[in-house]
């Protein structure tokens, strides 16, 4: 996994904008990228560019080359859907983004720029959005999390709501903030709480469900086997693991908080005596850490603006993105893992088109 350049010049798509990435998702069929922006409005990217950059195979001597973009990508459709900041952004399972935002409102945007309001919550914010390929949608107010559906539903926690997240399955949602984390199971809304002393700020489901992780800021990580209520205890952070990514096989668990993407083994969990750090050792932490959806590959962004590929135990590596003025605030692989999509807190985007030629390992079927 060497490469002469940065891959962003040779096969990305770049947009600046005046407002801060907030956060990047693409929607459920991968055909676009939507960018959650700092003033209120949604952007929109394409993840078709036709007559863009591409590598094909070399008619001798084996390997690729690289055949430049003929046509340039389409321009960025901008929305304006908050009356302040857009505060969180979740694929909607019909189609679209939902997104929540500082003016109380949790808004769903279709691919065509029409839009609709779902909820209103007067005089709050609306900071946590969730949804599920299955249909679930979620969002959190401060203490409350609301459930949206044919019985829509309301949970009343003893503090704010930090994060929340779906299983794969979409049946139960996890809701992360102090003390610990509380399960909602999707068909009978009974509750289970997993308590650990301290401030839980993130959550992560192993792609199998068995087992959630939590990013403190302790510095440390918590997990339960969910079979048994078991706990795990992964610690030794410089920093707050706010970023936490399982790999598609459910093997590892990459997590920012070090100066290097820091990946646990989880088959199982306490394999090792510790954990590995992949990437690069650079002057600033890392921010955003994104798994691959289909190879053993993580996407590492860096508060110095850097965004590199690598793997769990190597030391190969591919830059995609130098430094710049500002950190990586948000990186989301698309569906088929062909795209990355990363945006910058000074307000830069990006999709980088990274066909499977220019990797080692072959697709799986």
């Amino acid at each position: 996994m060497n490469a002469p350049h940065v891959l962003i010049d040779l096969l990305g798509a770049r947009w600046e904008t005046d407002a801060s990435v907030v956060e990047v998702v693409w929607d459920d069929s991968g055909q676009c990228a939507g960018f959650a922006l700092g003033d209120g409005t949604l952007a929109l990217a394409t993840g078709v560019w036709e007559g863009g950059p591409r590598l094909k195979p070399r008619e001798s001597g084996g390997g690729v080359e690289f055949v430049q973009a003929q046509a340039p990508p389409a321009p960025l459709a901008r929305f304006s859907v908050h009356q302040g900041t857009c505060l969180a952004l979740a694929a909607d399972p019909a189609g679209g983004f939902l997104s929540g935002g500082d003016d109380g409102r949790l808004v769903h945007l279709r691919l065509d720029g029409t839009s609709a309001l779902v909820a209103h919550e007067v005089g709050a914010w609306i900071d946590r959005v969730a949804a599920s390929p299955v249909g679930g949608r979620s969002y959190a107010c401060g203490r409350r999390v609301h459930w949206l559906g044919p019985k829509p539903a309301c949970l009343m926690l003893s503090g704010s709501a930090t994060s929340i997240a779906f299983n794969r399955a979409g049946t139960q949602l996890a809701v992360s903030h102090h003390g610990g984390v509380t399960l909602w199971a999707a068909d009978t809304l009974r509750e289970r709480e997993l308590a650990w002393r301290g401030f839980h700020r993130n959550v992560a489901w192993s792609p199998d469900g068995r087992y959630l992780v939590s990013g403190m800021e302790e510095n440390a990580l918590h997990g339960w086997r969910l079979a048994d209520g078991a706990d795990i205890e992964m610690g030794g952070y410089p920093g707050q693991p706010r970023s936490l990514s399982f790999s598609a096989d459910g093997r590892f668990l990459a997590t920012s908080g070090g100066m290097r993407a820091v990946c646990w083994r989880f088959d199982p969990p306490g394999a090792d005596a510790g954990p590995h750090e992949s990437g690069i050792a650079g002057k600033t932490p890392v921010s955003v850490v994104v798994c691959h959806p289909i190879h053993p590959l993580i996407a590492v962004g860096y508060y110095s603006g850097v965004v590199l590929l690598c793997q769990p135990g190597s030391s190969d590596m591919l830059f995609v993105k130098g430094s710049g003025d500002s950190a990586v605030s948000a990186l989301a692989w698309s569906p088929d893992g062909r795209r990355l999509a990363l945006g910058t807190e000074a307000g830069e985007l990006a999709l980088v088109f990274l066909p499977d030629e220019l990797f080692r390992f072959g697709r799986r079927r």
